[in-house]
Formats: C-alpha cells, sequence, structure tokens
C-alpha cells in the first residue's frame, strides 16, 4: 500500500483479550483446570448445567481479577453479580456463559506502552470482567464430525476490553506483551499463548482521516501469538483500504487468520447485533468488595516492572537497557534483586544475569527460579573477577558451569580446585614475560617505532602461557617495564 494512499485513511483498533487465570479449578466448580488430559475427564454435573446443581464462585479468581484491575489503573467496581449470557454453540454445555455483563469487576484504566522510536501512549482500557470459558470443538481427529472436549469450559478467564484507540499493529503487539508481563508478574495467569491461556480478538475498522463516523469493525478471532495479532492486522488494515479504494463495501464480520498463507478469510458476517439476553445468575449471590478485603489484595501486590526499572536505574545506576532487559520476566528481577544484596558490582551483576546466566538458561529451562546457583554465591564469583583474582572469561566459562548445583562450596574453592585464580607473584610471571619478548624480536621493534597497540598481542602471549592465570594488571606493567628499558 502506497504511503500517499494510507495517509487519508485512520485506523481504529480495539482489542479483547482473554487471559486464563491460573487457578487449581475452575471458576464455578471443583473440577482441575490442568491443561493436556484426556478430553472430558475434567467434567462435572455443575459444569455440564445438570438441573439442580448449584455454582459457587471460586474466591481466588475473583481476587485474580481484582489484582489485575488495580495494576492497570481500573475503579474496582464494590457490588458485583454475574449475568447469564445465552447462546447456542456446540460446546457450551449449559446453553449460556457465566459472565459480567452490567457490573465489570474493574472499570476503566490504562495500560501504558512503549514503542520502538521511544513513543509512549496509555491504552485506555473500557473494562476487565470475569467470565467462564467454553469447551473446544476438535475438527482434525474425524473426517465425518466435530468432536467436543469439555475440560476447558468453567474454566475461569478475564476478558481485557480496551477503548479503540490502538492505531497500528505495532501498539496491538506492545499492548499484549505489556499485558501478558503483568499477568505473569503478579502469577494469575501463565501467559501461555500457545497453548490458548492468552487469547486476542481484534477489532478492526478504518475510516477517513476527517470523518467523524467508524468505519464498519471487522473482528479477527482467537489469535494465539504476538507476532500473528501483527501479521493479522496489518493485512487486514491493507485488505480493507484496498477494497475502499476499489469502490466496494466493508462487510462487518468475524474473520479468521490463516497461518499458513499470513491471510484472514472470513468466517460468519455480523450484520445485526446479536441479542444474548443477559439476565442476572439467579443461582449466584452478588459479591460484595469491602475496604477490608480490597486493601489486602492490595497489600499482596508484588512489585511490577515498571517499578523495578525505575529502581534499577536510580538506585543501581544501570542504564535503561539493562533494566528492562532484567524486568522482562519476574523471576529474573527478583533474581537479580537478591544478586544486588551480595554485590555492591551493580552494572558487573547486570552483565552476568544478561551474559552467562542467560545463555545457561536457553540451555536449560529458560526459568531462573530453576538455576541450582544461590545469589549468594554467584555474587562471591563477581567480586572474584572485579578484584581482579579472576579473568571474567575463566569466570563464565570454568567456574560458572563448575558452581552449578553446588550449594555448600564458595566461588574462590571451586576456582582454587580448578587451579585458574591469577597468579600476581611478580617472580614467577618475569620469566614468562621475558620469553615472550625474545621470542618476537620484530614485534618488540615495532613496539619501539610507536606501534604501541602490539602491547596486546604480547599480553595475549602472556595470558596463552600462563593458561590464563596471570593477573593481568601486573602482566601489563612488566611487559610495558621491559619494553621501555630496551
Amino acid at each position: 500500500m502506497k504511503a500517499s494512499v494510507s495517509d487519508i485513511y485512520k485506523v481504529v483498533i480495539g482489542l479483547e483479550v482473554h487471559a486464563q487465570l491460573s487457578t487449581v479449578s475452575k471458576i464455578f466448580s471443583s473440577e482441575s483446570v490442568a491443561f493436556g488430559d484426556a478430553p472430558n475427564t475434567h467434567v462435572s454435573a455443575i459444569s455440564l448445567g445438570h438441573p439442580g446443581t448449584l455454582p459457587k464462585l471460586n474466591k481466588q479468581a475473583f481476587e485474580h481479577a481484582i489484582k489485575m484491575g488495580l495494576v492497570c489503573h481500573s475503579t474496582i467496581s464494590r457490588y458485583n453479580i454475574f449475568d447469564r449470557k445465552n447462546y447456542f454453540y456446540p460446546d457450551l454445555p449449559k446453553g449460556y456463559q457465566l459472565t459480567q455483563d452490567r457490573t465489570p469487576v474493574c472499570v476503566g484504566g490504562y495500560v501504558p506502552i512503549t514503542l520502538k522510536d521511544g513513543t509512549q501512549k496509555d491504552i485506555a482500557l473500557n473494562r476487565i470482567h470475569l467470565e467462564e470459558d467454553a469447551g473446544k470443538l476438535i475438527h482434525d481427529q474425524d473426517p465425518t464430525a466435530s468432536l467436543v472436549d469439555l475440560n476447558r469450559a468453567g474454566t475461569p478467564l478475564i476478558e481485557i476490553v480496551t477503548e479503540p484507540v490502538l492505531r497500528s499493529s505495532e501498539e496491538a503487539a506492545a499492548f499484549l506483551t505489556e499485558v501478558r508481563q503483568r499477568v505473569r508478574y503478579l502469577e494469575i495467569c501463565d501467559g501461555n499463548m500457545e497453548e490458548g491461556s492468552l487469547r486476542c480478538d481484534a477489532n478492526i475498522s478504518i475510516m477517513l482521516k476527517d470523518a467523524t463516523q467508524l468505519g464498519k469493525k471487522v473482528e479477527i478471532k482467537n489469535m494465539n501469538s504476538i507476532r500473528y495479532v501483527q501479521k493479522a492486522i496489518d493485512f487486514e488494515i491493507e485488505r480493507q483500504i484496498e477494497a475502499i479504494e476499489q469502490g466496494l463495501d466493508i462487510i462487518s464480520e468475524t474473520r479468521m487468520f490463516d497461518i499458513a498463507t499470513g491471510k484472514t478469510y472470513g468466517m460468519r458476517t455480523k450484520e445485526a447485533l446479536n441479542d444474548y439476553r443477559y439476565f442476572p445468575d439467579p443461582d449466584l449471590s452478588p459479591v460484595i468488595v469491602s475496604d477490608e478485603w480490597l486493601n489486602t489484595i492490595k497489600a499482596s501486590l508484588p512489585p511490577m516492572a515498571a517499578a523495578l526499572q525505575q529502581k534499577f536505574v536510580q538506585q543501581y545506576g544501570l542504564p535503561l537497557y539493562d533494566a528492562q532487559v532484567l524486568t522482562d520476566t519476574k523471576e529474573i528481577a527478583l533474581y537479580f534483586e537478591e544478586l544486588c544484596q551480595h554485590t555492591k558490582h551493580y552494572k558487573a551483576a547486570s552483565n552476568w544475569m544478561m551474559g552467562p546466566v542467560k545463555a545457561y538458561l536457553k540451555t536449560l529451562t529458560n526459568k531462573v527460579s530453576e538455576i541450582p546457583l544461590r545469589p549468594v554465591i554467584l555474587a562471591e564469583l563477581i567480586v572474584l573477577v572485579e578484584s581482579g583474582k579472576l579473568s571474567f572469561s575463566v569466570a563464565s566459562q570454568q567456574v560458572f558451569p563448575a558452581l552449578i548445583g553446588k550449594e555448600k562450596v564458595s566461588a574462590l574453592e571451586v576456582a582454587q580446585q580448578l587451579n585458574v585464580l591469577h597468579d600476581s607473584n611478580e617472580e614467577a610471571l618475569l620469566p614468562i614475560v621475558e620469553e615472550v619478548l625474545k621470542i618476537y624480536p620484530l614485534k618488540v621493534e615495532e613496539y619501539k617505532n610507536g606501534k604501541k597497540g602490539i602491547l596486546a598481542m604480547f599480553m595475549g602471549e602472556v595470558m596463552k602461557r600462563s593458561k590464563g592465570k596471570a593477573d593481568p594488571k601486573l602482566a601489563s606493567e612488566l611487559l610495558t617495564k621491559k619494553l621501555d628499558a630496551l
């Protein structure tokens, strides 16, 4: 699409993000919500909606929703009811979905985002409400029929609904990234989009930049990857602009995104407004959020990424880039926090977290909580390097791996066992320095003729012959002294 054409139009995007809450049981019944078990093994008379059964609200799910609202600057509703949303779908066993229509638990709020060029923007929220998930239709296991798995039916969800204030796929991706980080920090959702515990619907319309009326909205359903959300939005924007340019009407419809082709395709039209016949569920009592309950939930909130970034920059003197990397996950951030309680070499600690530790995680589980190395021991290793007793390369390539899993030994003990501590004995280093200078007389002449950079080559040779044990500072001093004396 030519820039001259696309500049004529304004893109309007609103997102609906479903986050599966990390509870042990379903929102209104006691069945497990474990992922990956055999189909239809987590069902009961309550989740199937049998006559005479009564739902009971999962308190933890409700508190999870409040936590999300608090970190998104929402107003928490003090009086909450649940409504029946009536519609037929094969994987909706009760014939209705329990949700919140008139009293969402979280009203308004915003999520701040930062774009690649540094632009910051607050994405306004309409609401965050609680509801139960439907089951799952499986279409690829039988050539003649669709199969129904009701394990997911009744799983607790929050739906995070934005206002139509996003203007690009980049903004949408940044918003989803922020939402995923927040639910993971709060530990209310694992944020695993591949398993469907975080899903996104995007509502997209196009309008002329000077128009006052929104264009017809197209909804793209159930995207489970931030990258795919971006691709789907970009394709849909271009598709709608091309249609308008050709004089075609935009059909208000629900579309799906085809990963293989990178295109969206129509699933069903949405010309008429759905009438879900919402009414308050008569089997669930209203939920009253008291001051005491709300204050208890507020007190349980962990520090969030933005607050930790500010602390890492202001208190530890780290560059903003480091702070952003270190706060990408809660586990990394808290590990670094504890690490800094045992060493004042904050930048060195940051380099270790972003270097050797991160590399180790990629080869293992990518979960810092599973590193069998206490922060205090890593701090000891950092101090050895910063004090000149150990080179970073030897520390990261030999001592660090040897420390993994050894909780009762110190970094110094392991370095001594490996015989890799720097040799600060001048009498031991001097013969090595003299040997190197004797082997390379031509390089010595180059140094004497003003090519001072050749000192690095001599240093490399000394370190090689000392098997990395030479104290770099002492070795450099001895080399300079000998060369200047020649």
